[in-house]
Parts: C-alpha cells; structure tokens; sequence
C-alpha cells in the first residue's frame, strides 16, 4: 500500500527538512575528526504549522588517523578523551541519526530528507565525509541540496550570525550552551520553523478573503 503524502511533504516539494549541526575538531572533513552530531526532524501541525517533533544526538570518538586542531577544541570546549564523554564510533552514531530520520521520510510520504543548517555546507560535508568513512550508502539526505539559516535569517531579520538572528526572531538564546550539537540544532530549528510559519501566515494574509 502507497505512503499517503502529510502536508510537509506538500510544503517542500516531497523534502523533509531535518536541522543538523555538527562540532568538529577542524574545518576539513576528510581530515579532521566529526566530534558531536544532532539532528532535529521536523512536522506540520493541522493547522500547517511547522514544528520540532523528535531530537537525536550522539558524542563522536575521532576516526583512525584523524587530526584535532587544538584551536577547535578551544573553541568548542570538547575534550574528545574525556572518560565520561560516552561516545560511539563514526557509524554508530551516524546510524542512530539516519535509522529515525529514514523513518520519518518513509512516515510523511516525502522523498529524502534535507540538511537544515546554519552555513550547512559545512555540516552536510562532515555527515557525507562520515557516511563513506563508514560505509553508509544509504544516506537519507540530499547529497548537495541544502537550507541555509544563515542566508534566512539575513533575509528576515537582518542577521547572518545564529545568536543575532536568533535574538531577532525573539528566541532566547544562552552563550553558556552554545557549541553544543544538539543545543545549537534544536535553537537553528526553533528559527528555522519560525521563519517559515511567519511566512505562511504573511501569505495566508495576503491572499483575497471569500465572502458569503
């Protein structure tokens, strides 16, 4: 029996958005190691409404051969040797995002899965470089496609920087949790659902009103 379309599927042309990030410990994919993943998978309420609807993340262990640019670790905090870190390797935790993800697709009758992301050619880089690191041909997104908060958020509000335009949009925003994946995926998804319903009730009232 045919997957009946949910209205996400409508929306975006039979792609489900999924927000990502990515912390690293550099800025080269197929170099440096993918330390924290997340993912946030979104849906539609009745009312047409895009919202947040499951959240998965996992701590990375650093493939075989890979660099750690001590900058990068400055920068995020990540102490990739920690005894209480509790990560997995590439493709564990690759899995544990793409399994869900793969079943949200098959769930609202859409196609594949696209990257959201603040600047997401660079999260879309680290998951591609990973997949085929781990030998995951089935990778639930575009493998090029993506949707860019960055350039929305510039648009919208007048802000490229995630903190800025997320401040813009009146969504609360704590430095002390920044860098963290999963932090920073559910607030870029937060935005990104708000730009897009505060642009489906701007053209919802824009549209002529029937009269009886």
């Amino acid at each position: 029996m045919k997957q009946a379309k949910s209205p996400i599927a409508g929306r975006f042309r039979g792609y489900l958005p999924v927000i990502v990030d990515v912390e690293t410990a550099g800025f080269d994919p197929n170099r440096h190691a993918l330390l924290e993943i997340a993912a946030v998978i979104t849906s539609m309420d009745p009312q047409g409404m895009l919202q947040t609807a499951e959240v998965y993340s996992a701590h990375v262990t650093p493939f075989e051969g890979s660099d750690l640019d001590p900058a990068a670790l400055e920068f995020n905090k990540i102490d990739p040797h920690h005894p209480l870190r509790i990560a997995m390797d590439e493709k564990e935790a690759l899995l544990k995002i793409f399994q869900p993800v793969r079943a949200a697709i098959k769930k609202n009758g859409c196609t594949r899965a696209i990257l959201v992301g603040h600047n997401p050619s660079f999260d879309l880089g680290f998951v591609n470089a990973a997949a085929r690191r781990a030998g995951l041909k089935r990778n639930p997104f575009h493998p090029f496609s993506t949707f860019d908060t960055a350039t929305l958020g510039g648009l919208v509000y007048g802000q490229t920087v995630l903190a800025k335009a997320i401040k813009a949009a009146g969504i609360e925003w704590d430095n002390q949790e920044a860098h963290s994946a999963r932090y920073d995926a559910e607030k870029t998804a937060e935005l990104f659902c708000t730009i897009v319903n505060t642009w489906e009730l701007l053209k919802r009232a824009s549209q002529p009103q029937e009269t009886v």
